[in-house]
């Protein structure tokens, strides 16, 4: 399966990004398909190659969670955002009370 995935570039706490076509399991370092453009961090600039994204997108590649947002926000395509951050797991207490109130309701 294809992916469009971040590629991280530059310098110890200098991070900048490739936006890559490369399967969905490899490793970030090496060959990759193909370049798509960047994105900077440091300095908000991005430069995305809109006709081969759509290109990729089209073909079967899927773009992973902040490459999604990343490409909301450039207006490249449309949808609603995906949170890409690891939800909180819960309490043990939490755990319990939760049968519990599904239980009564039935």
């Amino acid at each position: 399966m294809l992916a469009i995935k971040l590629k991280r570039i530059g310098k110890k706490h200098q991070p900048a990004y490739r936006l890559v076509v490369n399967e969905k399991r490899s490793a970030m370092v090496g060959r990759f398909l193909e370049d798509l453009g960047y994105f900077n961090p440091e300095s908000n600039k991005t430069e995305l190659n809109k006709e081969r994204i759509l290109h990729w997108i089209k073909v079967g590649a899927q773009p992973t969670g902040t490459v999604h947002n990343l490409l909301l926000k450039n207006k490249i395509i449309e949808g609603k955002k995906v949170a890409v951050h690891k939800k909180p797991k819960k309490s043990k207490e939490e755990a319990k009370a939760a049968p519990v109130a599904t239980e009564a309701v039935k």
